[in-house]
């Protein structure tokens, strides 16, 4: 076997940097090589990542195994020690066509935290996706007391306006019907550029600027930085589409205090009812973080009242996993076995929530984003299924007549 294969772990902004990754590769003429970008976010990514690498040389032994992303910006003697890897790039490092050259040195980690600014990489398109993912903002300027990411992505760093237009206005040109705006800290977007422009203002003028644009996604928002003109567009704009995913993390105030999170149990649930307020029928999404250090059996169960009481539709959970350089990590643990015994409840929760979101659709109309044969999500981001025939990339009107635990069932409106 051989080829190229980039092998993505975490989010969406990493799964944009893999196109970017890709290509560079391609153009480098990398034809028997495997890139594993990675993630740090929970210890079990970076097992993951590890096991991926061990997996891949056992099946080419003589392909180029090249490790990059955040657990490798992190830690890069670590994976420099592993035998099975040729090459580590840190998280700037990767978005730069020369460090795929056959001369380039094998590791190649820089300082991510002196990066000041940050360009977004332009990429021709994303076929192998129907739907395509910009990147707005790069880095964190938060310091949550969980999270390791500013370690492996540094200080906000907001692209130009300009910029991401520039690549919006290309990909819908190619065919794209959705865009995701994507980053690692999207509502800190535009603190760092010239007059201080918002995501609302971005979001506002790229669909001024780019009219062709069909459907607007985000991805994970600070409920308490959302700002006015965001929350406008919620309300007023049909292009931005009904789906708002909160980084909420836990339900109970003290948690949140010692996570050095921004906002209160009674904000997270005020941004969940504003949002269906302004536009009635949309769909809320959440990460939470299950077992954090001291949370007793009390603060969890806050958790699970606040998932009820904001009648979320997706939960994204992650079981706390301790960062060593973190000072969550510092703090008493949660023993491991209650901690997935807690996040198995808030799935188990969140299951039954989506059942319930799902059926509540029975009978209306969704427009779906074909991604596959007989699949597709809707403009609630609800996995729709149906009887196959539509093209991928199309967007199909269709009356939605049954629902399963986990996806609606359409048909031809």
């Amino acid at each position: 076997m051989s080829g190229l294969e980039v092998i993505t772990f975490g989010c969406r902004l990493n799964a944009f940097e893999s196109e970017v990754i890709r290509a560079h590769a391609e153009s480098c003429g990398l034809d028997d090589a495997v890139i594993v970008n990675t993630c740090a976010v929970t210890a079990e990514a970076e097992r993951q990542a590890r096991q991926a690498i061990r997996r891949a040389r056992r099946a080419r032994p003589q392909a180029q195994i090249i490790v990059t992303g955040c657990a490798a910006q992190i830690r890069p003697e670590h994976y420099a020690a592993m035998p099975e890897i040729d090459q580590v790039l840190g998280n700037e490092a990767k978005l730069k066509r020369e460090s795929y050259a056959a001369a380039a040195p094998r590791v190649r980690v820089g300082d991510i935290r002196a990066m000041q600014a940050t360009a977004a990489p332009f990429i021709d398109a994303m076929d192998r996706r129907a739907r395509a993912i910009v990147q707005v903002q790069q880095g964190c300027d938060h310091r949550c007391t969980f999270c390791i990411i500013p370690q492996g992505r540094g200080d906000s760093r907001s692209v130009p306006i300009g910029d991401i237009v520039q690549q919006v206005r290309a990909l819908v040109a190619l065919g794209h019907r959705e865009i995701v705006l994507t980053g690692v800290d999207i509502t800190g977007f535009g603190a760092d550029l010239p007059g201080r422009p918002g995501l609302g203002q971005l979001v506002r003028r790229l669909l001024a600027l780019v009219p062709a644009l069909e459907r607007l996604r985000l991805s994970s928002l600070d409920p308490v930085e959302i700002d006015d003109d965001l929350w406008r567009l919620v309300a007023e704009e049909p292009r931005l589409m009904p789906h708002l995913h909160l980084s909420i993390q836990a339900g109970d105030d003290l948690v949140l205090k010692r996570m050095a999170r921004r906002h209160s149990r009674a904000d997270a649930l005020a941004a969940c009812r504003r949002a269906r307020a302004l536009r009635p029928g949309i769909a809320l999404g959440a990460d939470l973080i299950a077992g954090f250090p001291t949370e007793s059996e009390a603060m969890f169960a806050h958790t699970l009242l606040l998932v009820e009481e904001a009648a979320l539709d997706y939960l994204h959970v992650f079981p706390y996993s301790a960062r060593p350089g973190t000072s969550a990590a510092r703090m008493p643990q949660v023993a491991g076995g209650v901690v997935h015994e807690r996040a198995a409840r808030l799935r188990d929760a969140g299951a039954a929530l989506l059942a319930r979101s799902l059926t509540a659709r029975i009978g209306s109309t969704a427009s779906v984003l074909v991604e596959g044969a007989g699949f597709g999500h809707s403009e609630h981001f609800a996995p729709v299924r149906f009887a196959g025939g539509i093209a991928r990339g199309e967007l199909a009107r269709l009356r939605i007549t049954a629902a399963t635990a986990d996806a609606l069932v359409g048909a031809a409106a």
